[in-house]
């Protein structure tokens, strides 16, 4: 079937997930439900899925990456983009937190909420890692082991330097150049053909989220989930749809066609890394993206870019404080966009992995963690919403940074026969 097609059953299967999964949030919990249906074949589906995505991550982001690097015509080039994509992802992740911070002082999401009717456990928070620790993390002491754990911040770093050994070597190195665009075209046809798996993992894993969490957890938390949500589609419509206007003048309507079988993957895996494979398949062939700069924007916007994830920290801190009736200064505020901002890059791309990094940005303005318990019981939800704000991110900032190089083909972007 077309890419076309693909697409369109990709978006209906998330929809029936939906709606079928808070059908059987309704039905009394047994056997054939729980064990046989959503722990069973449900399970098989949704968690096969995301293996075989999974399975392409590492090879599809070094190979990529290392033979973009190796395109480039020398270090120069490769430090404008980085410095670009870099500044990028900073400047939106902090106008990201402030807006929430903004909205959560509005809404009042913690205020007179019954806290007896939202704690479901209590929260279980790994060490934290400090800044200096995450900064030195970048750079591998054994790429193999890197590789072998998926670690993608010195994944990306390893081929970046193995790109640019390829290309400072020339000709001595012909042979692995070609290899690596081989292997890079081979990676990216089996995400293709992985996609057309899409439609039922996507299926699965919604229907799974949705029957196990249902209405009920949602209620008590109405204003807190009212005000991430708000923040993400403020976000997503004026902040990114603006600079795409101001910076690009491309069409919207065709970037929202374009991109949709990205938004309904990352829905319902919840996970940037695991997306990453159709990220790049689509930035590329169907946006019009040269491969050399997507192959260094998606990855590194996978590994740190996580805008939607600052959003929810900055609510949830502001939710918080008044959970506990503690008043927030302009100094605390501050500190919370800065921490926030920081702690993006230090937030592994997958589920849950925001609930982890709050705990860093409450403790750098002394908020109990014990209030991330409150928020557990829908973060699945939110975190579904916030990976797609995460992902449009990275695709917006790739295609303003081709558009710079002029590395970007009109006529691919502007193509309907594969916009939907």
């Amino acid at each position: 079937m077309k890419y076309a097609g693909l697409t369109t059953r990709i978006f209906v299967g998330m929809l029936i997930g939906i709606v079928f999964g808070l059908i059987m949030n309704n039905i009394p919990s047994g056997y054939v439900k729980d064990t046989l249906f959503l722990d069973g074949l449900l399970a098989v589906v949704g968690s096969g899925f995301i293996r075989l995505l999974m399975m392409l991550i590492v090879p599809v982001v070094f190979f990529s990456l290392a033979c973009g690097t190796a395109s480039l015509e020398d270090v120069r080039t490769l430090g404008r983009i980085g410095s670009k994509t870099v500044g990028f992802y900073l400047t939106t992740t902090a106008i990201a937190v402030t807006i929430a911070l903004i909205l959560a002082n509005v809404i009042s999401p913690g205020a007179g909420v019954d806290t007896s009717k939202i704690l479901v456990s209590e929260p279980k928070i790994s060490e934290q890692v400090p800044l200096v620790e995450v900064f030195l993390n970048i750079l591998p002491q054994n790429v193999f082991n890197a590789l072998s754990t998926g670690n993608m911040l010195q994944i990306i770093v390893f081929a970046i330097f193995i790109g640019l050994a390829v290309s400072v070597a020339g000709d001595k190195c012909g042979m692995i150049g070609k290899s690596f665009s081989q292997f890079n075209e081979l990676f990216l046809t089996l995400t293709s053909m992985i996609m057309n798996l899409a439609p039922y993992g996507v299926f699965a894993l919604v229907t799974r989220t949705f029957a196990k969490m249902g209405y009920s957890a949602m209620m008590p938390l109405a204003k807190y989930i009212f005000s991430v949500l708000l923040g993400l589609i403020i976000h997503a419509f004026f902040v990114y749809g603006g600079m795409l206007k101001v910076f690009t003048r491309l069409s919207i309507l065709t970037f929202i066609k374009k991109v949709t079988p990205i938004i309904t993957v990352i829905f319902s895996t919840a996970s940037s890394l695991a997306t990453l494979p159709v990220t790049l398949d689509v930035v590329e062939k169907r946006l019009g993206v040269s491969n050399r700069i997507c192959s260094f924007t998606i990855p590194l916007g996978a590994t740190v870019n996580m805008d939607g994830t600052a959003i929810m920290q900055g609510v949830a801190s502001v939710f918080v404080a008044q959970l506990y009736g503690i008043t927030l200064t302009t100094g605390a505020y501050l500190t919370i966009i800065v921490t926030a901002t920081l702690a993006s890059i230090g937030t592994v791309g997958i589920p849950g992995s925001g609930l982890i990094m709050l705990s860093m940005v409450l403790t750098s303005v002394g908020l109990p963690i014990e209030g991330i318990a409150m928020i557990m019981g829908i973060d699945r939800f939110l975190d579904m919403c916030r990976s797609v704000i995460n992902i449009m991110g990275d695709v917006v900032c790739t295609l303003i940074i081709a558009k710079s190089e002029n590395e970007f083909d009109q006529k691919v972007f502007d193509d309907v026969t594969i916009s939907n």
